[in-house]
């Protein structure tokens, strides 16, 4: 099977992994940058061109998009659909799960547990906004950030309204959410590959840092999740729509909520922390969902 996976840089960690792993797997996979692809949008004939040669024979594809570059990267992913090439994670469910409050409302709808969360645009309602979520202390999120950026803990309500304001004053999206104390700083990361948890690990933040990522220095360790914890990680995966995803959950006293459900969720840091091959669970998923690949799969090496 020939399988492009889409990423900027081919020395990622997540990218490195998923070639090895579709390697040992009798599998011919080629980093792409979707970046450098331009595209033939003509509907008899849809082409992808990459360094001056056209994309073709692709069996499927493994979507690394950066949230940076979600608009361009999912309509690279969109025409690979338009090729009839099969996507790990479809086009409309990467750009469902970027879309935080949409995300959010969709998996509220579904019955996914959330911290009670609150959006406004003008910043005369910030009063009301704080008290629709419970007062201060609360945490502030612009729509557009990752990896923990452009998230703040207010812990009055003068210091929410005065973070609130600033952002208005950037024209910055937001949303306010409950502070869960009791999660004392940790976060699970659940790992979800065809509907199932594949892998788990709880992160915590260094002394004083109420947010978990890790590359804002959390540490990680592998835990065991509850039925309630595996369940709700598995149905938010679905509700968006993602195949692959990385469902971050923390634990409060009315049961897990959900944080995020990221698309391209980063393999280093739950292989290490579990031991469990992850990138071969993703390829895995192609081999068993890729029409094709289902009727000539490869065995794996023995190497």
């Amino acid at each position: 099977m020939k399988i492009a996976i889409l990423s900027r840089n081919s020395n990622l960690y997540s990218t490195n992994r998923l070639k090895e792993a579709a390697a040992e797997r009798g599998h011919d996979a080629r980093v792409v940058d979707y970046l450098r692809c331009y595209m033939n949008i003509t509907a008899h004939r849809p082409q992808i061109i990459y360094q001056g040669s056209e994309l073709e024979g692709f069996d499927a594809v493994v979507p690394r998009i950066g949230a940076s570059h979600t608009f361009y990267g999912t309509a690279v992913v969109r025409q690979f659909e338009m090729m009839k090439v099969f996507s790990v994670n479809g086009s409309q469910a990467i750009s469902r799960s970027r879309d935080k409050l949409r995300s959010l409302q969709l998996l509220s709808q579904g019955g996914i547990g959330l911290p009670v969360t609150g959006f406004a645009h003008s910043t005369k309602d910030i009063e009301g906004l704080l008290e629709t979520v419970g007062g201060a202390p609360v945490v502030v999120k612009l729509l557009e950030g990752t990896q923990g950026m452009g998230v703040v803990l207010a812990e009055t309500k003068k210091a929410a309204e005065s973070v609130i304001g600033a952002f208005r004053q950037l024209d910055a999206n937001i949303l306010v959410q409950e502070f869960i104390k009791e999660a004392k700083g940790a976060d699970i990361r659940a790992l979800v590959v065809g509907g199932r948890v594949v892998a788990s690990m709880r992160r915590q933040g260094p002394p004083g840092e109420f947010r978990s990522n890790l590359h804002r220095g959390g540490s990680a360790e592998v835990i065991k999740l509850t039925p309630e914890e595996r369940s709700t990680a598995s149905r938010a995966a679905k509700i968006t729509g993602l195949a692959v995803a990385g469902v971050d959950l923390l634990r409060s006293n009315h049961g897990p909520v959900v944080m995020e459900v990221n698309s391209s969720p980063g393999l280093e840091g739950i292989e290490q922390a579990t031991n469990i091959d992850v990138a071969g669970k993703i390829i895995a998923y192609v081999e068993k969902n890729q029409p094709a690949a289902a009727t000539k799969r490869p065995r794996r090496s023995s190497t």
